[in-house]
């Protein structure tokens, strides 16, 4: 299982336990919890935020006409609005990420004790 994959899988059982109010799980490796991983996943989710935030603009854009890209841009822009994401993101994003990052943190230490 690539990094990638692994972390979104981590942000799907957190949130799944959140919404359950249930302990969230540990860190990969059952290690104790590390302020770089925590920050990794909250940008990874804030980034899916802004995906889902920013799709609605773009859902009104033609794509056809004279400059229009027809049906390929059409299936890429989703590429597109998670690179328009990743980018926000990288340069500071809405502020999610570290809020989210200080949430798992907390969360983590008090499931161990």
């Amino acid at each position: 299982m690539s990094a990638m994959n692994g972390a979104s899988a981590l942000v799907g059982t957190a949130q799944n336990a959140l919404m359950a109010g249930t302990t969230p799980p540990r860190l990969p490796g059952g290690s104790a919890p590390r302020t770089e991983d925590a920050m990794r996943v909250g940008r990874q989710f804030e980034q899916m935020f802004l995906s889902q935030m920013l799709a609605p603009v773009f859902e009104t854009i033609e794509t056809e006409g004279p400059f229009g890209g027809g049906h390929g841009e059409q299936m890429m822009r989703s590429f597109q609005i998670d690179a328009y994401a990743q980018a926000i993101s990288r340069r500071g994003g809405i502020g999610l990420a570290p809020n989210i990052a200080s949430e798992i943190l907390r969360m983590q230490e008090k499931s161990n004790g």
